[in-house]
């Protein structure tokens, strides 16, 4: 399942409207359904939910984003700087990096399956410390099969 949609005419993705939809289904919706995912492109750490903490990106570009219909909320802009650290590195500039990471994002395809085992493993985190858990969890992801 594609879980990026890349908007050429603002440089920047919005999360596909599928995967949208069952991400929020599943739970997998923490401050917007891709945190999970930047865990993992950040060496499997929290930094990963910041990965598209971008909000002057997003302010620049409002009016565009407007004109063809999309929410300016909802664009995640790649941001070369916060894709790199210093520890023996960086290895390559600014604009490598965001075209690197463009195509990465742009060919990023997760299985249900993938999906649905970090939603079990979330929700049965945020049952055993008593937050918000989905009770019906396995007949949605039935739902989905």
């Amino acid at each position: 399942m594609k879980i990026f949609k890349f908007i050429p005419q603002l440089d920047c993705f919005i999360v596909e409207p599928e995967y949208k939809r069952i991400a929020n289904q599943l739970g997998l919706n923490e401050w917007n359904e891709v945190v999970w995912i930047g865990r993992f492109f950040t060496l499997d750490n929290d930094y990963g939910e910041h990965w598209f903490d971008n909000w002057e990106g997003r302010d620049k570009l409002e009016q565009q984003a407007k004109a063809i219909g999309i929410d300016y909320n909802d664009l995640l802009i790649i941001d070369p700087e916060r894709l790199r650290n210093n520890v023996n590195g960086p290895c390559h500039t600014e604009l490598e990096r965001k075209n690197f990471w463009t195509d990465v994002l742009k060919s990023l395809d997760l299985s249900l399956e993938t999906i649905i085992a970090e939603a079990i493993k979330l929700n049965n985190e945020n049952k055993e410390i008593g937050e918000p858990y989905i009770e019906n969890l396995n007949e949605i992801i039935m739902s989905l099969k």
